[in-house]
């Protein structure tokens, strides 16, 4: 038996990106003084949603932000 997060994460896998409705979701519980434990039983895994509220604390949004640009040595 899964539970809702981990079916979540294997779904999901590891490039998709969240959606700006869940992201405004786990800053809605942020807010709502709910711990980071009960955000991720909830929601999705405790590393994503911790960036996630730092990211927010940070920069006060939770849009992507474009990739940057990597130098590279020749």
């Amino acid at each position: 038996m899964q539970t809702a997060s981990t079916d979540i994460c294997e779904r999901m896998g590891h490039s998709q990106e969240l959606s700006e409705f869940k992201r405004g979701t786990v800053i809605g519980c942020h807010l709502c003084n709910k711990s980071i434990h009960e955000i991720s039983l909830l929601l999705i895994p405790q590393s994503t949603v911790s960036g996630i509220i730092t990211k927010w604390k940070q920069l006060a949004t939770t849009a992507t932000q474009p990739p940057s640009e990597r130098v590279r040595a020749y």
